[in-house]
Order: C-alpha cells, then sequence, then structure tokens
C-alpha cells in the first residue's frame, strides 16, 4: 500500500519550527501497521530535520548555528537578484535536507521520546511551503 497525500504548512519567520503536530493531522487515518512513512518539503530554500522536541531553546540555538556557519551578503555569492537570505537559504537547505523517512509502527510514526520535526525556514519571508507525505507497507 502506498498512500500520498500534498499540504501546505502556514508561512513562517525564519527560524526552526516544531511541526510535528502539524504534520500527525495530515497522516492517513488507514495509516499500515508497520511500514515507513517520507516527508518532502518542495522547496529549496527551507528543510526537515528530527531534533530536540521538549526545550525550544534547541530550535533558536540551531537557527543561530546555522546563520553563523552560512553567512549572508559574503562577496563571493554570485546569486544575489532574490535578496541577502536567498543563497545562504538554498545552502542551509543543501546541508539539511529536504526529506525525512521515519518507520511506522503500530501504526504510529515511531520517533524518539524527545525527538520532534522541524521546518528549518531558512527566508525572511518565505512563504507557505508545501510538503508530500507518503506512507507505505
Amino acid at each position: 500500500m502506498i498512500r500520498q497525500i500534498e499540504f501546505r504548512l502556514e508561512p513562517r519567520r525564519r527560524g526552526c519550527h516544531l511541526v510535528t503536530g502539524e504534520i500527525m493531522r495530515h497522516i492517513p487515518a488507514d495509516m499500515p501497521r508497520t511500514g515507513m512513512m517520507n516527508i518532502f518539503v518542495k522547496h529549496t530554500s527551507c528543510a526537515l530535520a528530527v531534533n530536540e522536541n521538549a526545550d525550544p531553546d534547541v530550535r533558536t540555538d540551531m537557527a543561530k548555528i546555522l546563520d553563523h556557519l552560512v553567512a549572508e551578503n559574503e562577496p563571493y555569492y554570485d546569486h544575489t537578484f532574490e535578496g541577502p537570505d536567498d543563497m545562504p537559504a538554498h545552502a542551509k537547505c543543501s546541508l539539511i535536507g529536504v526529506s525525512l523517512t521515519i518507520p511506522v509502527t503500530d501504526g504510529h510514526p515511531n520517533l524518539g521520546t524527545w525527538q520532534g520535526i522541524y521546518l528549518c525556514e531558512f527566508r525572511d519571508h518565505g512563504g507557505p511551503r508545501s510538503l508530500v507525505l507518503t506512507v507505505y507497507s
């Protein structure tokens, strides 16, 4: 069985945002007992990650680390037409990635106790983000 659903997340400011609950609301009711779930974001200036879901300081620290690793306004950037946050957003997207694969056990995503799904928004005004959720057994 393969089920695929496309949905959108509301626009968010730049940063790492816990979106586990929003994504879980789109999981099909007939989720297989055992299988895999893939989540893919259809953009090149944001990313998906699994990380700490309890302490919000982790999300703000992650955003600061990424901004430090890939700075804006570097003189060697050629791709600058869409603003100073665009090229760094593409680089951060490549570093973090656009998809996650999570095991399904007993009909639920098998995340660890302290794990949550982040939308890492790298643009100041990225807009709504389209995701594709594929569940297969």
